[in-house]
């Protein structure tokens, strides 16, 4: 071949003829005419186009060997046959998206088959970065805290109702705040006296042991262990001095200014418990009728 041009890399070539020379399918001289150089020898266009050019997938029309020609996936297209389904937009050079046998160029696949961002009602455009909850979806840039108005992104937020706060500013809008530190409570914790205390906070007034889970009493408003309350408020016993607190179903005695546990409530001769019986006050001590009577 003395002069020609490529239709396509490794494809066939075009050329002219200007000694002998004749079409391999139709017979016909090539002299000083265009042919097509194929491996098994040289065609006219004609021939070429009738034998070899494919099948426009789109208008169903053969696709000549000056036509340029679009490959996708098993199927061919003139160029511009190759068209968005939708809007008629040339794909030539344009990104386009298959769906199911229609080609749709990305403007038209993002209106239909794409998500809306809430906030701004514009398309959440495929691999863009986004945020989905409840059935809807947000551009990341617009997913923001309804008091800070900063972006959230990947941190923790709380939903109430149709707003999103960022975690920050719901405990310091809407969550309790510690009776004692006054700062917000957002798990666990204690009521007393219908207000709220951190778990950690709720201590004994005097010790400060953790009141949390524990038996407690209080005083003047102030929470108190058992122990702590026992040994600042409660009475004592005048037989073995410990405190009568009156938890764990305990019982005492009252003798004017004195007071017994139950269990302490004795004759000090004979130690017979005198609880809902006579008993004879001597001085200090406590009698039953029979050791009185023996004095």
């Amino acid at each position: 071949m003395e002069q020609g041009m490529l239709a396509g890399e490794g494809g066939p070539q075009t050329g002219t003829m200007t000694e002998c020379f004749d079409c391999d399918n139709c017979k016909e001289s090539l002299y000083g005419r265009k042919y097509i150089q194929m491996d098994n020898g040289p065609y006219c266009i004609p021939c070429y186009d009738a034998h070899f050019a494919n099948t426009c997938d789109e208008c169903k029309e053969l696709i000549g060997h000056d036509c340029r020609e679009l490959y996708y996936e098993d199927r061919h297209y003139h160029e511009h046959c190759f068209r968005c389904f939708r809007c008629d937009r040339s794909l030539a050079d344009e990104p386009f998206t298959c769906q199911g046998e229609e080609l749709l160029c990305n403007d038209c696949y993002c209106s239909e088959f794409s998500s809306k961002c809430i906030a701004c009602e514009k398309t959440v455009m495929p691999g863009s970065r986004k945020l989905e909850y409840n059935g809807q979806t947000w551009h990341e840039h617009c997913f923001i805290c309804s008091s800070c108005q900063q972006p959230i992104g990947s941190r923790s937020f709380i939903p109430d109702e149709k707003d999103y706060y960022c975690v920050p500013c719901y405990e310091s809008k809407f969550a309790p705040r510690c009776t004692r530190c006054k700062k917000s409570l957002t798990k666990g914790g204690v009521t007393y006296r219908d207000e709220p205390w951190h778990k950690e906070c709720f201590v004994c007034t005097g010790c400060k042991t953790p009141l949390a889970g524990q038996q407690f009493t209080s005083q003047d408003d102030n929470p108190y262990c058992i122990k702590c309350f026992g040994n600042l408020y409660a009475k004592k016993c005048s037989a073995c001095t410990k405190p009568i607190t009156g938890f764990g179903g305990g019982k005492y005695v009252s003798f004017e200014d004195r007071h017994w546990h139950h269990n302490c409530f004795n004759c000090a001769r004979c130690k017979t418990s005198l609880v809902g019986k006579g008993f004879i006050p001597d001085n200090d001590e406590i009698l039953c009728r029979d050791c009185s009577n023996d004095l």
